[in-house]
């Protein structure tokens, strides 16, 4: 749009780059495994559970969006799905079942936001879909200074029907933001919580966050109702007035985004295999394992790996010592470092092997998630 007085021209542009604040929006990449009940990160990266006082915690995972459909014929090929489960005792008042997405407060800081403008928007757009027709919430939550939130709402969507939904929310002058690695900004996708968690607030508006008021009262219909699924998809934050078109990544861009939170060094899923790092004996007992990051991560990572009778093995000078789990040392950090076996082992000091991961329920991970 052209204004005819001072020549300035206005413009929505629909294919920026660079313009997704959201990671793995496109529900592309599962390091931990396709499926879990875990409250956390189990299945999608980027995308966790957040659960309290269920029954029986409801499965996340990451699940195939079937042809044919929208968003399917839009590009999208995966999604975060949950399925409910055996909720026997009913609708409790501390249950919550919902998605959670975490960005770090300086990318939200340089974004190009000026967030504590009225006039400057934000936009979210995501896709999804209920087994059960009902209405849903979620909220954003900013984390430094005073923290704010904003919740809204779905609308009623219909079962087993894949429905866009798209909100902007706009700058607010008690909103801060700070430079730095740490969480800045939530963002949650409610499918359902209990009265110790909801009451009475309005919607699409900015207000100091109530730790006991995140989302109105909630209908338990889709709590209720064993093994009931909820997916998303598609989701993308931006920088504008509007929803643009999803930025799709390549698998290995959107790889590189992610292992900046987790990443796994090695897993034996497919069998036996030697590890890619250098491993020598220190002392004649402990195992050291050099690694570096080819992508900085956020923060210095902790050890995430599965312990069991001689799931690694120190190869060196035709011989192996088995090894049952590794601990982190001192020296590791976000560019890489070193951890060492956690039981005793036998060898010679100074001998330089390579450590073999001996069982397929083996894994080395580093986590450094908000």
């Amino acid at each position: 749009t052209v204004n005819n007085t001072d020549g300035t021209c206005t413009a929505n542009l629909t294919n920026r780059t660079n313009k997704r604040l959201t990671i793995n929006g496109a529900m592309t990449i599962a390091q931990r495994g396709s499926s879990s009940t875990i409250d956390g990160y189990g299945s999608i990266d980027r995308f966790r559970s957040n659960l309290a006082g269920c029954d029986e915690n409801p499965t996340q995972s990451q699940s195939d969006v079937a042809s044919g459909t929208t968003p399917y014929t839009l590009g999208f090929r995966k999604a975060f799905k949950f399925t409910n489960g055996n909720q026997t005792s009913g609708a409790g008042t501390t249950v919550c079942v919902a998605i959670l997405h975490r960005i770090e407060a300086q990318d939200i800081a340089n974004s190009g936001w000026n967030y504590t403008d009225s006039n400057s928007k934000l936009t979210l757009s995501f896709w999804c879909k209920s087994s059960v027709a009902q209405n849903f919430y979620g909220f954003f939550r900013t984390q430094d200074g005073t923290s704010q939130l904003n919740a809204f709402e779905t609308g009623s969507l219909t079962a087993d029907t894949w429905t866009k939904v798209t909100k902007t929310i706009t700058g607010d002058s008690n909103l801060q933001f700070d430079s730095n690695n740490d969480t800045g900004l939530d963002i949650e996708f409610t499918m359902f919580r209990g009265t110790d968690r909801t009451g009475t607030l309005t919607l699409n508006q900015w207000a100091a966050y109530n730790t006991n008021v995140r989302v109105p009262d909630m209908t338990s219909t889709w709590y209720t109702t064993n093994d009931a699924t909820f997916e998303i998809t598609g989701v993308q934050l931006e920088v504008s007035d509007h929803a643009t078109s999803f930025e799709f990544l390549s698998f290995a861009d959107e790889l590189r985004r992610c292992k900046r939170y987790y990443r796994i060094l090695q897993d034996a899923s497919g069998g036996a295999c030697y590890m890619g790092a250098v491993a020598y004996n220190y002392d004649g007992n402990t195992v050291v394992v050099q690694v570096n990051f080819e992508t900085e991560m956020r923060a210095t990572p902790t050890l995430d790996n599965t312990s069991g009778t001689n799931y690694y093995r120190f190869y060196r000078n035709s011989s192996y010592v088995d090894i049952n789990a590794f601990n982190s040392i001192s020296g590791m950090t976000k560019y890489g470092g070193a951890f060492n076996n956690s039981d005793s082992g036998s060898g010679t000091a100074g001998q330089a092997g390579a450590v073999v991961l001996n069982n397929t329920a083996a894994k080395l991970a580093f986590d450094a998630e908000l």
